[in-house]
């Protein structure tokens, strides 16, 4: 059983109520990840959303903007996420097949704790910013998996998701 003095509950004080992790006293390092999203579509669809042909338009330059900012407001999203200040994100897309896209968003910073929020949050505001502008088309779009597929930078060991 978890107490609230449990290593393993770091957002947890002593008397277990939510806090902010202090990350002041660690090193600021290279920090890097990359998440993943996919979005399937009617194919129809996915085809008009790739030809920039939807009814509202250019919804894959919508939905990279969309993503970048998601990434960079992290912290006001997320409460205990720590606010950083980002030095590069991008978002990417790749059709997989006929009816899914997969949504690549990296971030990457010098900080002293990890950017797997951003990148996570960027990927998930891609693929629901690609849901509104479809969504007249296709209504049952879905979204996910998600995924962090990559972190680097900071204490614990880079990580990679397994095939």
């Amino acid at each position: 059983m978890n107490t609230p003095t449990d290593p393993q509950l770091s957002h947890l004080d002593d008397d277990g109520n939510v806090r902010m992790v202090d990350v002041s006293d660690k090193d600021v390092t290279q920090r890097t990840a990359i998440a993943t999203a996919v979005v399937t579509f009617k194919p129809d669809v996915l085809e008009k959303l790739l030809a920039g042909t939807l009814k509202k338009g250019q919804a894959l330059t919508t939905a990279k903007l969309a993503g970048i900012n998601a990434a960079k407001r992290t912290g006001e999203l997320i409460p205990l996420c720590h606010p950083l200040s980002l030095e590069w994100a991008d978002v990417t897309f790749e059709p997989l097949d006929p009816a899914r896209l997969q949504i690549t968003a990296t971030a990457r910073t010098r900080s002293r704790t990890g950017v797997e929020m951003e990148a996570l949050t960027a990927a998930s505001i891609a693929a629901l910013t690609l849901y509104d502008m479809a969504k007249s088309a296709d209504k049952s779009i879905q979204i996910g998996p998600t995924h962090l597929e990559h972190k680097s930078g900071g204490k614990s060991a880079d990580y990679h998701r397994p095939p």
